[in-house]
């Protein structure tokens, strides 16, 4: 369970500026049991078959199974994520050749899981399509880099870095891509303030969105 604020969407306030004063709960969708549907019982099966041929157990890679509206989600523990990603890129009856990037997601109230980083896989040979989830906890944000297995994440990885404090192990270049080298903060975090920052222009400071008006 967590908060969702500063959206639309939300009844019973007065608020309609976007910003701060919106709170809906969500709820994160829990494992799935078997069967999955669809082609996703196959792809878990020959998942599972080409990582038990490198020694590794599929329940010790992969913490849980979860589809949620007809999408396939697999949450993988942090040092086995290149592992299970080159399995799925290089096993001839998977062939999740193409990685489209990283996402940060950052949950306050997942304590110990703070942030996400998710990684939609395609299979442009099959036609399928999976997503790897990944958590790490605010104190230790280091995960596995997955440049060597996917080099096009390289510029993801390194927004990533920037917009949610995520450390990517072993990325040739991590540094800011988008805020200045010197800036302070995360910006796509959610304790980071919604509103932006106070801005200077002609001699006057102007406050952030969420400051400029307030509601009884």
């Amino acid at each position: 369970m967590t908060d969702q604020r500063g959206m639309f969407g939300v009844s019973g306030t007065g608020d309609t500026s976007g910003y701060g004063r919106l709170v809906r709960p969500v709820t994160l969708p829990g494992a799935t049991s078997r069967p999955y549907g669809g082609y996703f019982d196959d792809v878990v099966d020959t998942l599972a078959a080409a990582l038990a041929e490198v020694g590794v157990g599929f329940d010790q890679a992969v913490e849980q199974v979860v589809v949620f509206r007809d999408e396939l989600t697999l949450h993988v523990r942090r040092e086995f994520l290149p592992e299970v990603a080159q399995r799925l890129r290089d096993e001839p009856d998977l062939r999740f050749e193409l990685c489209l990037g990283v996402n940060g997601v950052h949950y306050p109230k997942d304590v110990g899981r703070e942030l996400h980083a998710v990684y939609p896989l395609r299979s442009i040979t099959l036609g399928r399509l999976l997503r790897l989830e990944v958590s790490v906890p605010d104190a230790d944000p280091h995960l596995p880099s997955l440049y060597g297995v996917y080099p096009t994440n390289d510029w993801h990885e390194r927004e990533t870095y920037d917009f949610f404090g995520m450390v990517f192990d072993g990325h040739p270049s991590l540094t800011r891509i988008e805020m200045p080298d010197d800036w302070t903060g995360h910006p796509q975090r959610k304790d980071y303030p919604l509103g932006g920052i106070p801005v200077e222009y002609q001699g006057a400071t102007i406050p952030p969105p969420d400051e400029r008006r307030a509601y009884s």
